[in-house]
């Protein structure tokens, strides 16, 4: 069995055999809870790592996009019975039409610019979560009765809900990972290290900015859908911009540019708190002096970008080969 095959397997053994093995064991809502509150933020922070870590673009309105998604599956759930067979993909959808209209006027926008727009269009969406009462029933947020069915068998277990958000986030990190270690990937990293060169050799790069823009989005209103799905209520606090920038800390502490680093990073910015409980507000204290640490003495973050692609191209390089024994394209 090669390298590859048995990094797969221990994952796949991790996340669908010992850690609900755990759960079960535990037995109780809460342990539920946090596994999915780990699942959504890793997605969230690997739909982040393609636009702000791969194509570098610094993005302060991520929870918003998040937060759209989520309105989207709720709403569709609770007034028109949509549920979540096409709610889901509908909510990556609604997602990823905000930021398309977002992104066509903000992409000529460079470094601190493009940034403080974001900031101001996550903003304007909290917002509108927040006032537009009619729509979104302000800050009583939304009730979403219809949970998690698939082509008409409801899943009402806890253990068979982990399954659910469990496929779904693994399949799109997979998503996420294929695009950020292939060429289209490498051209994105482009972009990130100098623009004018990258449109020198015939890149159209406002068009790979808005496309990075829209994927990032598309992911993440999927989280946001299993956030709704999986709780049952939404409110506009779940999307205001300290969890922008919760986010953003993921990847920064992960690694920017780095896949691993940032699931690293979102597993332990969520569970490190939860692990400090006991300690009370004392616990905020010891987060923050982490995090400062970690970006103090591993500024490039606890699994950085070039041990990332290195591992990519160990892992990826021999499925891009052309024919056994030949040098192939791609990493190799």
């Amino acid at each position: 069995m090669s390298k590859s095959l048995l990094i797969k397997g221990l994952l796949a053994l991790l996340v669908f055999a010992v850690i609900p093995a755990v759960l079960v064991g535990f037995g109780k809502g809460y342990y539920y809870q946090i596994a999915t509150l780990c699942f959504v933020f890793m997605l969230l922070a690997a739909s982040l790592h393609l636009v702000t870590g791969v194509a570098g673009l610094l993005h302060l309105g991520h929870a918003a996009l998040y937060g759209v998604g989520a309105y989207v599956a709720a709403l569709l759930g609770s007034k028109y019975g949509i549920g979540f067979t096409w709610g889901l993909p509908l909510a990556g959808l609604g997602s990823a039409a905000i930021a398309l209209l977002v992104a066509l006027p903000t992409m000529r926008l460079m470094s601190i610019y493009f940034a403080v727009a974001t900031l101001g269009i996550g903003q304007m969406l909290f917002l509108l979560f927040q006032n537009w009462v009619g729509l979104t029933n302000g800050p009583n947020g939304v009730m979403l009765f219809s949970g998690i069915g698939l082509f008409g068998f409801e899943i009402d277990s806890e253990l068979g809900i982990y399954y659910v958000v469990a496929v779904v986030v693994a399949a799109s990190i997979l998503a996420i990972d294929r695009l950020s270690h292939s060429y289209y990937g490498n051209a994105l990293r482009s972009l990130r290290e100098d623009d004018q060169c990258t449109a020198a050799m015939g890149i159209n790069v406002t068009v790979m900015k808005i496309q990075a823009f829209v994927i990032s989005a598309f992911f993440a209103g999927i989280a946001g859908a299993l956030w709704a799905y999986t709780i049952g209520y939404i409110s506009p606090n779940d999307f205001n911009f300290s969890q922008s920038i919760l986010i953003l800390a993921m990847v920064v502490v992960g690694g920017l540019g780095s896949l691993p680093g940032v699931l690293i990073g979102a597993l332990l910015l969520i569970l490190l708190p939860e692990v400090l409980r006991s300690v009370g507000d004392i616990r905020n204290i010891i987060v923050g002096c982490v995090m400062f640490g970690a970006i103090l003495f591993l500024p490039k973050g606890l699994f950085g970008e070039i041990t990332a692609l290195n591992f990519a191209r160990r892992q990826l390089g021999a499925g891009w080969s052309d024919e056994k024994g030949q040098k192939g394209v791609g990493w190799k």
